[in-house]
């Protein structure tokens, strides 16, 4: 019957949510402006919060680069110390990977026909499973060597075979095929490393080849250029004019190591607020309003049910004014005083009505833009329920030492 209760709480709250959400999809302008000043929201608390307008432009120009996807694999964000947090920049048209071109290798390719491979080009021993090779001079040796470095320039002519120009490798590539490659012209990259290949496979729309003896088979990735770069003191390669103009580039700049991790984390917990808004196109206030709606409807409703229902129900609504009772204990406000006067508020049909932290008043929180996805609130809402009902079935606790 409780778990009857709550479930019917939790409905009834879903869909108070999404009757009072806000929807601008259709107008990009401000359904925009909605994504800046829910970054803005979310950088206020941080160590962003002084340059929050600039990180929430950039954020918000990554996330309406996807198109609708919310794949944050897409968006590399590449930290470097140096400069100033102002400095940090969105790459508006290409993709960056922290790694240099190899030597005599050319440091600029026009048209790119790109392999992208996670294959061994260190060395290639010849293998003799089972069996040792004892030898009794040393030309012996010399002529294991030289098969040896056969064995590689025929890997390495494989590839050539493929009709690339750029080779990119996960794995380390020595100075032998190194050498070969430059030779021919092309230009090769190692040690991009698990997350730099699978990103460049996405953004250059190839595949990650592991063996090189059927190239009809092989779909190589491609671009308009790959050149070096330098930001601040480092080199960098970037590619532009990629199939997939979806993926992009955010470099972060600040003056020490702890700077620029602390903005790292604070631009990802934005993008990662910007794709629940892009995900579901709905907003609704923050500053507890949402909660102390649901708290006000609820208690409502709980008066029109009869039996254990009501009980339940009214439980859930008391359970919704935690959030911003603890939201004004965490400010530092008079927590009872507050969570009163925001009762009364939404009692007097102000919907919009909000803890104002910085003020430290009740105030019209939409006027103040402070906004939250609806997917945020929904997916609080009907977690926390499960996880209620769940605690709720257990039968007995067995206590372990």
């Amino acid at each position: 019957v409780v778990i009857g209760g709550y479930r019917l709480a939790r409905d009834a709250a879903l869909k108070a949510l999404r009757a009072a959400a806000i929807d601008h999809s259709d107008d990009e302008a401000a359904f925009r402006q909605d994504l800046l000043n829910i970054a803005m929201t979310t950088l206020s608390s941080k160590v962003l919060s002084q340059d929050k307008e600039h990180f929430a432009a950039i954020a918000v120009d990554a996330v309406m680069k996807l198109r609708g996807s919310t794949n944050l694999d897409q968006i590399q964000i590449i930290k470097r110390i140096g400069g100033t947090l102002k400095d940090s920049y969105l790459d508006p048209d290409g993709f960056l990977l922290d790694k240099k071109i190899g030597v005599g290798c050319p440091k600029r390719m026009r048209d790119c026909k790109v392999m992208i491979a996670n294959s061994p080009m260190d060395t290639d021993k010849v293998k003799i499973y089972g069996s040792k090779v004892k030898v009794d001079s040393v030309s012996k040796v010399a002529e294991i060597e030289a098969a040896e470095k056969k064995k590689m320039l025929d890997k390495v002519d494989k590839i050539l075979a493929h009709g690339c120009n750029v080779f990119i490798n996960r794995q380390l590539i020595y100075n032998l095929p190194e050498q070969r490659f430059a030779d021919a012209g092309v230009m090769s990259i190692e040690h991009s490393d698990f997350d730099g290949t699978e990103r460049l496979a996405l953004v250059l729309d190839g595949d990650i080849v592991s063996t090189f003896d059927t190239p009809e088979r092989v779909k190589l990735g491609s671009c308009e250029l790959i050149e070096e770069v330098m930001i601040g003191e480092d080199k960098l390669v970037r590619f532009s004019g990629c199939p997939n103009s979806q993926a992009s580039s955010i470099v972060l700049r600040g003056a020490n190591t702890h700077v620029v991790d602390e903005a790292h984390r604070s631009l990802h917990d934005a993008l990662c607020v910007l794709r629940c808004l892009v995900k579901k196109r709905f907003l609704t206030p923050g500053g507890g309003a949402p909660e102390m709606r649901l708290s006000y409807e609820l208690s409502k409703w709980a008066d029109s049910l009869l039996g254990m229902h009501s009980y339940c129900v009214r439980a859930f609504a008391e359970a919704m004014e935690v959030v911003p009772y603890t939201l004004a204990e965490n400010a530092g406000l008079d927590a009872i005083h507050v969570v009163t006067e925001l009762r009364n508020k939404h009692a007097e049909g102000e919907k919009a009505a909000g803890i104002n932290v910085r003020k430290g008043k009740v105030t019209n929180i939409l006027e103040e833009n402070v906004l939250v996805p609806l997917l945020v609130h929904t997916s609080a809402v009907s977690l926390a329920t499960e996880c209620v009902r769940l605690i709720l079935k257990i039968d007995d606790i067995v206590i372990t030492r």
